[in-house]
């Protein structure tokens, strides 16, 4: 039984990609860059560009292995964003027009990008445009229209459905240069991002009447399941899953509670913690056992890193503000796009209906929420409010004995 099990959790953990193109425009908003693009493949910072400097740049050291097959990668690169400033530009302020708001401050974003999956090649595509830090119109790609997310997007909507043009770039770049892109990507930095690390596995106990917890600390990439079962079937009462967060290192840690309550001493070594992450096949099981030695040692230890590691997160959130902090101040981000024509140029979609593109946070977002302090690349919603440190901290923990 728990064998089949294990092959329909495996199948939700199938290794997916993606490579997500994000603009954000501004207009009104002194001291705050006008234009900025940021090229994300796997949440991971790889390409910057914004209109003070002018200048596509590498994020990560691999990036520059582009080269190899482009020497002139970095200046195209440039002109190509230039161009599409100049372009996004150009829509952003003939939209304004029609929704009678030429005047005073905006926010525009875009959100370009696809997902590939690795094992079955299947590919989906995403585009949406956000204004003032809310969805506002997507393109489904079968259908080949725009879909309006909010009422002021019906006018915009028109504009856009004459413009065939743009319909057929969005659908050559979103259905071959984005794919064929990032698996290039996914090639030139494969140590880093193709990697696959399997976790530390450590059960943690604070009182002999707690729940025990398992934690899974160290493993990359963050498509990961974890759960408790008896013998061989999956628990699912008296067990509490926590989410997947980052460690400072860009790799990951989870967690999964297993009341005790109502388990008798001599049925412990019936339980066990199972670990599955995306692209490995072999399982992490990690059996509850009350005869574990040296528990409060180990235990204390692993709470006192948990504890620094969740200071140093929040130290991190509350002072490392780079890159687009500064340009997407307002904190109205969303996913953002490639090269586009000029108005009357660019047309037809292809598969792939509109999907989750946008994030939501509020224009007066504090510029502190725009981004965590290290090369990944997270949503401001889920930013804004510090993790706290891991319970236990500074407080004397054991396995039960």
């Amino acid at each position: 039984m728990f064998s089949d099990l294990k092959s329909v959790l495996h199948l939700f953990l199938t290794v997916l990609h993606s490579r997500n193109v994000f603009y954000t425009l501004t207009s009104g908003l002194p001291n705050v860059t006008e234009f900025v693009a940021v090229y994300v493949v796997d949440g991971v910072q790889i390409i910057h560009y914004d209109s003070n400097t002018e200048r596509a740049v590498p994020k990560q050291d691999w990036v520059n292995n582009v080269t190899e097959d482009d020497p002139d990668y970095w200046e195209e690169r440039t002109e190509r964003m230039i161009d599409n400033h100049s372009s996004f530009k150009a829509i952003v302020e003939s939209g304004l027009q029609r929704l009678n708001s030429t005047g005073g401050r905006h926010v525009v974003q875009g959100s370009f990008g696809c997902d590939w999956d690795e094992e079955t090649d299947e590919v989906n595509t995403f585009n949406t445009f956000g204004y003032e830090g809310e969805d506002f119109i997507s393109l489904d790609l079968k259908t080949q229209t725009w879909i309006t997310l909010s009422q002021q997007a019906v006018v915009i909507k028109e504009m856009l459905d004459v413009d065939k043009p743009r319909l057929t770039y969005f659908k050559n770049y979103l259905t071959h240069e984005c794919p064929d892109g990032l698996k290039k990507f996914l090639n030139y930095g494969k140590s880093s991002l193709m990697r696959k690390d399997l976790p530390s596995v450590s059960l943690l106990q604070k009182t002999p009447s707690s729940p025990v917890t398992c934690h899974a600390t160290g493993f990359y990439p963050d498509r990961a399941q974890m759960f408790w079962k008896k013998d061989e079937e999956e628990l699912h009462e008296d067990v509490v899953r926590g989410e997947i967060l980052p460690n400072h290192d860009g790799s990951f840690q989870m967690s999964a509670d297993l009341n005790l309550s109502g388990i008798k001493d001599e049925d412990w070594g019936r339980y066990s913690c199972v670990f599955q992450l995306a692209g490995v096949q072999e399982d992490v099981i990690t059996t509850l056992d009350k005869r574990f030695p040296t528990a409060a040692v180990v235990v204390g230890l692993l709470l006192l890193t948990g504890c620094i590691t969740g200071l140093f997160l929040i130290w991190r959130r509350k002072n490392f503000q780079r890159d687009l902090t500064s340009e997407v101040r307002a904190g109205c981000r969303h996913r953002r796009p490639p090269r586009m024509p000029r108005p009357g140029g660019g047309a037809a979609v292809a598969q792939g209906a509109p999907r989750r593109s946008v994030f939501h946070v509020p224009c007066d977002a504090p510029r502190s929420s725009v981004l965590l302090g290290t090369d990944r690349y997270h949503p401001a919603s889920l930013l804004s409010t510090p993790s706290p440190p891991p319970q236990g901290c500074l407080s004397q923990a054991r396995l039960q004995s």
